[in-house]
């Protein structure tokens, strides 16, 4: 599914939205899917990522979709700004530094193999998302994150750490899975001077 235009920039600019509601009243806002297109119906996973100049600034997203993409990039648009745990609460006076960007993630498709050579055999360089799990730890990576670590041996080993599993580690039992991203972003200027 890819958007147009215009719902891209309507789903850059719910996410802020979100993110200003949240700053006013702690919860992401109370949307009605009806409302919004076909396309923003339609139920699909998404990420939010929030960006202060080349430094992360926050990051959530689900992996599967569980509502609406219109509601799934409000919740994670709040999420990101305010819930995950590696950053402090986003506060008022970050909010106009910030660029946000916005990836619709494919169904996740299951990968089969039968060693870490064969995966990094597939592991194509800035092509697709990837999810590991083990045992109920999971990890993933969105394409993006190739750009900061181009080699499939490097990625696989960080996408490891981040499930919770030692860089050498290989198992039978281990759960693959890859998708792809339609990801967007603008400036926080950007959206609001399109606002109006």
């Amino acid at each position: 599914m890819t958007c147009s235009s215009d719902e891209k920039a309507l789903l850059l600019a719910t996410a802020l939205d979100s993110i200003r509601h949240g700053l006013e009243h702690g919860t992401p806002p109370q949307l009605d899917s009806g409302d919004y297109s076909t396309r923003l119906r339609a139920q699909r996973a998404s990420f939010v990522t929030l960006n202060h100049g080349e430094a992360l600034r926050g990051c959530i997203g689900t992996l599967e979709a569980r509502t609406s993409l219109i509601e799934s990039v409000t919740e994670n648009a709040w999420a990101a700004a305010f819930r995950d745990p590696r950053f402090a609460p986003l506060s008022e006076s970050e909010v106009n530094y910030l660029s946000l960007q916005v990836s619709i993630l494919s169904p996740l498709q299951p990968v089969t193999v039968t060693s870490e050579q064969e995966l990094l055999t597939m592991m194509v360089p800035g092509e697709a998302g990837w999810v590991m799990q083990e045992e109920g730890n999971r990890g993933t990576f969105l394409p993006v994150v190739w750009s900061a670590l181009g080699e499939p041996a490097e990625f696989l080993r960080h996408l490891k750490s981040k499930a919770g599993l030692a860089p050498d580690y290989w198992s039978e039992s281990l759960e693959i899975w890859r998708y792809t991203t339609d990801s967007f972003s603008a400036a926080v200027a950007d959206i609001a001077s399109r606002l109006g």
